[in-house]
């Protein structure tokens, strides 16, 4: 885990593939307290595996933090190095979950992947790593059902 945030302030390359994106960690500033934080990427985009054509989603992130949170700017270059990147809705959302919760290691987090449909049909995966912690303010992610979603 890198703890000396290496794109803050810096001029960053977007990163080739999602293997290859480094995420920064800080320390928490509110060590100690519960409290979540919520990142919303409504224009994440990926390739599909099969036809290799865009397929587009809204992302919400929420976590609570532990020791450290993640440097927003890392993430947004995680986050569009899938643009380029062949991956099933599944795997990108729950990938990105378990890669978030395995490295920065917070208290809880979970991810709804709203996935704009191919084919007529919308796919929505969500993926969280427990129960989430008692007292933890937990809002709708916000993301209409399906109808155009907007």
């Amino acid at each position: 885990m890198n703890l000396t945030p290496k794109h803050l302030g810096q001029t960053s390359a977007l990163p080739t593939s999602p293997d290859k994106a480094e995420l920064d960690y800080v320390p928490n500033p509110r060590g100690g307290e519960l409290y979540l934080v919520r990142f919303a990427a409504t224009e994440f985009t990926s390739l599909c595996p099969v036809t290799g054509q865009p397929d587009f989603a809204h992302l919400v992130i929420d976590y609570a933090p532990g020791d450290t949170i993640v440097e927003s700017k890392s993430l947004k270059l995680f986050l569009g190095a899938f643009r380029n990147h062949a991956a099933f809705h599944e795997d990108c959302t729950v990938g990105i979950g378990k890669r978030l919760f395995d490295e920065m290691k917070p208290t809880w987090l979970r991810i709804g992947g709203y996935w704009y449909p191919r084919g007529g049909i919308p796919i929505d995966v969500f993926w969280q790593s427990g129960e989430p912690p008692k007292g933890l303010w937990l809002p709708d992610q916000g993301v209409a059902p399906y109808r155009g979603r907007g």
